[in-house]
């Protein structure tokens, strides 16, 4: 792969980042990313940073530990990992993470159950510096050729890459004149979708679509929100880039039915779990199962209580550009962006008020998984029980 060709990439992590004159910038990534890693580095030092620290993440050590390890001893995680981010978030450091597979399919004929004990690369830690607001951070993805023939089994390998790029550059508006442009109008678009339902303050959230027949109860002070984060000091960051969603935090018990995934769910680890689905009863996911690999989920879940709860609802229209191309991706940064999603775990304390900030979902873990599709209809629920349309077909109703 033409090393420049990650440049174009690497400078809109930075811009979606914000990397600061001075930081410390942290970027986490897997092996067989370095080409965009260290054109990150390039692009950080040209504005400034006052250093750059590169984490990889072997999926091949990972399967060693599984094979070979005491499986009392998979759920262990070394202090200093968690400490290392912690330390960096107080000292106001900035932090890209690099995403999509390198290993495809590296786990799939292991026990998804001892697997799933392994939660690494995911640290527990990060939901808690997610809604301290402390580090400007960005998530994008990277080009990979075992991702590619995942994506477009189809095709050639030297085509799938291709195809790969093609699709990237589109979804991340690389193609465009004036990428970063563009993002700023796609993000105006997605923040009046936001403050529209903001607005209404649904009680709760109606979602009907193939397997699903879910209601979530809302928190009274919720508010919908995007990617166009700000830390506490005030500085703007793209969390996520490509980016399609308007999200809030649930009330996490009062989510009641049954959902089915449109999408198969890529854990951290590379694991894919197909047809998963889940039934809550007062706000707790009491059924989780899958047409593979649940067990590698249910393990990953069960890092505490709080895993079987919501902390995330996402709505996603038709008008980004993920979803028109029909593609799945196998990678949660791009598939979420694609469908309308939910998360079991962590809430964000930012998308509540002061009052019930103590009420939303608290656990070291947060996994999206994919619920949209064309037929998904939403509704919003007002306090008096008024049933007023949200999405159809993928379009706004409000």
């Amino acid at each position: 792969m033409d090393p420049a060709r990650f440049r174009p990439l690497a400078e809109l992590a930075v811009h979606g980042a914000n990397v600061q004159p001075g930081q410390i910038l942290l970027v986490t990534a897997a092996l067989g990313h370095e080409p965009l890693a260290r054109e990150i580095a390039a692009a950080a030092y040209d504005r400034g940073a006052a250093f750059v620290d590169v984490s990889y993440f072997d999926p091949h050590v990972k399967r060693a530990r599984v094979v070979h390890a005491d499986p009392e001893t998979l759920e262990f995680v070394p202090p200093w990992y968690g400490q290392r981010l912690l330390e960096h978030a107080e000292g106001r450091g900035a932090h890209i993470a690099v995403t999509t597979p390198t290993a495809p399919g590296l786990l799939d004929d292991l026990d998804p159950e001892l697997s799933g004990r392994d939660r690494l690369p995911y640290l527990s830690e990060i939901p808690e510096i997610v809604s301290e607001q402390t580090t400007n951070w960005c998530v994008v993805p990277c080009p990979h050729p075992e991702w590619a023939k995942l994506v477009y089994p189809d095709l050639p390998d030297g085509e799938a890459l291709e195809e790969l790029w093609r699709a990237l550059e589109h979804v991340l508006r690389l193609d465009e004149a004036d990428p970063r442009g563009a993002w700023e109008e796609r993000m105006e678009t997605l923040n009046g979708s936001a403050a529209r339902l903001s607005e209404r303050r649904f009680d709760a959230i109606e979602l009907r679509g193939p397997g699903t027949d879910l209601r979530i109860g809302m928190l009274p002070s919720h508010r919908w929100v995007t990617a166009d984060f700000r830390t506490r000091g005030g500085l703007r960051h793209f969390a996520n880039l490509p980016t399609e969603e308007v999200f809030t935090t649930p009330d996490p018990a009062r989510t009641e039915g049954s959902v089915a995934s449109t999408r198969p769910l890529v854990l951290s680890d590379g694991t894919t779990v197909d047809g998963l689905r889940v039934r809550f009863e007062q706000g707790r996911a009491v059924d989780v199962d899958a047409d593979a690999r649940a067990d590698a989920l249910r393990s990953q879940l069960s890092v505490d209580e709080g895993g079987f709860r919501l902390g995330e609802v996402a709505l996603v229209d038709r008008g980004g550009r993920i979803g028109p191309l029909g593609t799945v991706f196998f990678d949660t940064l791009l598939d979420e962006n694609s469908a309308s999603h939910i998360a079991l775990g962590s809430g964000f304390a930012f998308t509540v008020g002061d009052d019930d900030v103590d009420r939303i979902n608290r656990s070291g873990a947060h996994i999206d998984f994919m619920i949209g599709a064309p037929e998904l209809e939403v509704d919003g629920v007002t306090a008096s029980g008024e049933r007023v349309p949200v999405l159809r077909g993928g379009d706004w109703q409000i």
